[in-house]
């Protein structure tokens, strides 16, 4: 028997945010149209019949929040009866971690205002995005622990403590330092510089380090095990 459908294509884009001052955020918008008029959500819409997913997703989020990503990771696809009140819409969608300093936030099209919000402070999303919201945190955390994440959030050369802020940040919990910093130290693919953090007040200044990207891929290939 042929299937009836009628089902309609949309991608969405969990794009989260990180500084050592804020912790996580996440990137949303205020939708302008109905369904949903005013409320936040993450940034996204349907699929042109000429586009692929990536290029429609990457186009979503340039048209609402003036944001341009050159690499998002697929996370799932979310196709329940009934998600969106219009159509029967599959989405299919992705997740990425960025520098919200590095970009110009400007709303347009279905957005009549895009900001960053912090992870812990969110206002009740549209739709299901509360739900692949928290699909793509959880996604994230368990990335984290196997394979290192995140070294382009930081400064090229770093104090080690903001490496430990910024797991903590994502996985939203405390780490074990001492064993964490040994873990790290043992791959090879981080460098202690002999150049000292600048300290504000008193105590003294520990050595910055730097990512070393060509160990990292090279141990990506062999099969990293990364696990906390």
């Amino acid at each position: 028997m042929p299937a009836n459908q009628n089902i309609k294509v949309a991608v969405d884009a969990v794009v989260f945010g990180y500084t050592s001052k804020e912790g996580l955020s996440v990137l949303l918008i205020k939708r302008n149209i109905d369904p949903f008029k005013n409320s936040w959500a993450l940034p996204g819409g349907l699929v042109g019949d000429d586009e692929s997913l990536e290029e429609a997703v990457q186009r979503e989020l340039k048209e609402e929040t003036g944001v341009n990503i050159n690499y998002l990771e697929q996370l799932y696809s979310f196709g329940k009866p009934g998600r969106d009140p219009r159509n029967r819409v599959i989405s299919i969608t992705y997740y990425g971690l960025v520098k919200p300093d590095a970009f110009e936030l400007q709303a347009a099209t279905d957005a009549a205002d895009v900001a960053w919000f912090k992870i812990k402070k969110l206002p009740q999303l549209a739709f299901d995005h509360q739900e692949i919201l928290q699909a793509a945190h959880e996604r994230l955390k368990s990335k984290m622990l196997y394979q290192p994440v995140g070294f382009e959030l930081l400064e090229e050369k770093f104090p080690f403590s903001e490496l430990e802020k910024l797991y903590m940040a994502v996985l939203d919990r405390p780490i074990d330092r001492r064993n964490f910093k040994k873990k790290v130290i043992k791959f090879g693919f981080l460098e202690e510089t002999t150049e000292k953090q600048e300290l504000s007040g008193a105590g003294r200044p520990g050595n910055l380090f730097r990512f070393n990207q060509q160990k990292y891929f090279q141990l990506q290939k062999q099969g990293i095990n990364f696990e906390l």
